[in-house]
């Protein structure tokens, strides 16, 4: 069985061993007693919750400025303005997180019909994800330099958008799908050319993960039945994962995570084996979570007007919707849930709607995060 390779990390395993045994000690014992300090207890997306999320992308959804367009520019004609280019997904800072920003709005939608907002949310969505806007969004994605545009983080979220008004039984939804669904169409065909030439997994903390974004189109995969996708990405998960072992999850987060290489990688595995080989497996890669006393210290967030930095308030509400993934389908990792609670409960209250820097994005982990929460009941 091979061990799994992290090569970010040789560096930080190199200084480990040269620190005393002692101070390891001591920061351990540090973080165990900052974790205490922090509620355990179940956080729930109440009405006053979800009209709070929701004004943050409703805010952003069609601000242009400041924006992050991580575009290769080919001749002059690429120097359009974030509309022109995205006229869907131009608001927000960067297109991805206006993708998942649609998301937040749609699954809040769903959730709560009577949202303070809700009818400029659906003016908003119907304005945004029209024929034609998605329409320029495709002309984008098949320009020369454009191909790897947003693969896989923004790939990902566009598919989970999908799935989500797929499941909405409303008649914006149809639309809106109808709309959305050549764009679905180029990501899918973008997923399954990919994949196969992907000879090594991408394990870092940020957008290129590859577990991430294995998973949030395993989900739409399976919810839309599209048999081909799910079965390519079933094989390359077992290609990248199925011999992994002893992730060293005590060496995250990394300076600015949003994700956990180990938790992430947990989370397509729960989805594409059966129970009991996941368990086989979750014994080989994560065995301390089996512990009952088992604790996470959540990542530490110095400044939150600094739009790195304030990543790991993210690796807090995806490390928890991946902890919530297990201990709601295993009962025997049930204590995995008050180490989600209190990931969540760190980061939730600082989300305000005057940090563009953090809240143009950290609003949608929030809500997954949540929504992942809304049917555990604390022991």
């Amino acid at each position: 069985m091979k061990k799994i390779s992290y090569f970010l990390l040789i560096c930080l395993f190199v200084q480990c061993q040269s620190k005393p045994k002692e101070k390891k000690e001591a920061i351990t014992e540090e973080n165990s007693k900052e974790s205490t300090m922090i509620s355990s207890e179940i956080a729930t997306l109440s009405l006053p919750e979800a009209n709070r999320l929701a004004a943050l992308p409703l805010h952003c959804m069609q601000e242009e400025y400041p924006n992050k367009l991580n575009q290769t520019i080919g001749s002059g004609e690429d120097l359009q303005s974030p509309k022109a280019l995205h006229p869907a997904f131009y608001g927000c800072f960067d297109w991805h997180s206006s993708v998942h920003g649609h998301w937040s709005l749609v699954t809040l939608l769903k959730q709560f019909p009577n949202l303070e907002n809700s009818a400029e949310i659906r003016e908003k969505l119907a304005q945004n994800i029209s024929k034609e806007n998605i329409e320029t969004e495709i002309l984008y994605f098949k320009g020369k330099y454009n191909k790897s545009f947003e693969r896989t983080y923004g790939w990902a979220w566009l598919l989970k958008l999908a799935e989500e008004l797929h499941t909405w039984n409303d008649p914006l939804a149809r639309e809106l799908e109808t709309n959305l669904q050549p764009m679905t169409d180029i990501i899918v065909q973008g997923y399954l050319d990919f994949l196969p030439k992907l000879n090594y997994p991408i394990r870092v903390g940020e957008h290129t993960n590859t577990a991430f974004g294995l998973t949030f189109a395993y989900d739409y995969a399976k919810t839309v039945e599209h048999t081909i996708l799910k079965n390519v990405i079933v094989q390359r998960a077992k290609d990248f994962y199925q011999n992994d072992e002893n992730c060293p999850i005590a060496w995250e987060p990394s300076g600015f995570d949003f994700l956990s290489p180990c938790l992430e990688e947990a989370a397509i595995m729960r989805r594409i084996l059966p129970e009991n080989e996941f368990k086989t497996w979750l014994q080989k890669f994560l065995p301390q979570l089996a512990n009952k006393n088992f604790q996470l210290a959540q990542g530490k967030v110095s400044d939150r007007t600094d739009g790195k930095l304030v990543h790991l308030d993210g690796v807090n509400f995806s490390r928890a919707w991946c902890l919530y993934g297990i201990a709601n389908q295993f009962p025997e990792y049930a204590h995995l849930k008050k180490v989600a609670n209190e990931h969540i409960n760190y980061s939730l209250p600082s989300i305000v709607d005057d940090n563009y820097e953090g809240t143009h994005w950290l609003g949608s982990f929030a809500i997954y995060a949540l929504n992942t929460a809304a049917d555990v009941q604390m022991d």
